[in-house]
């Protein structure tokens, strides 16, 4: 086999949790290999580097083996190699640290975890633990 379906590879290594999915981000321009724009039924080659953007972040893959029938978790690395540049991991985590502030208007209330995140961010713990007692009845100076 020389090649496999850009489609059939993201699901087969796992980057997407069902092939339809994959198809999808292809057809949304979000998959790309060695920088062109793929469709789902472009042929990727071992040696081909595959960019996938799930906003915010563009994750990049060097194929190793062109595979199109899952394999568990262990055998990944013989798989793929994860070539993602370490900006793009910073850009993740200053995302996922101010997660509730991107939530996009109108798309109802914050769960919990975004409640308690939110008050969290605007009242911290730290400003209870200051036990001052002011005496403003005596006159003494």
């Amino acid at each position: 086999m020389n090649g496999a379906r850009i489609d059939k590879w993201m699901w087969a290594a796992r980057i997407f949790k069902t092939r339809t999915i994959a198809a999808e981000a292809c057809k949304k321009g979000r998959v790309s290999i060695n920088g062109a724009l793929a469709k789902a039924a472009r042929v990727v080659n071992a040696g081909d580097v595959v960019q996938v953007r799930k906003p915010p972040v563009t994750y990049s893959f060097k194929v190793l083996q062109a595979i199109e029938k899952r394999v568990g978790a262990k055998l990944l690395p013989e798989v793929m190699e994860n070539v993602t540049t370490p900006d793009q991991y910073e850009l993740l985590e200053i995302t996922r640290a101010s997660g509730f502030v991107d939530r996009a208007r109108g798309t109802g209330r914050p769960t919990k975890k975004e409640r308690r995140e939110l008050e969290e961010f605007v009242e911290p713990e730290f400003t209870d633990d200051f036990d001052f007692e002011f005496d403003f009845d005596s006159d003494t100076p």
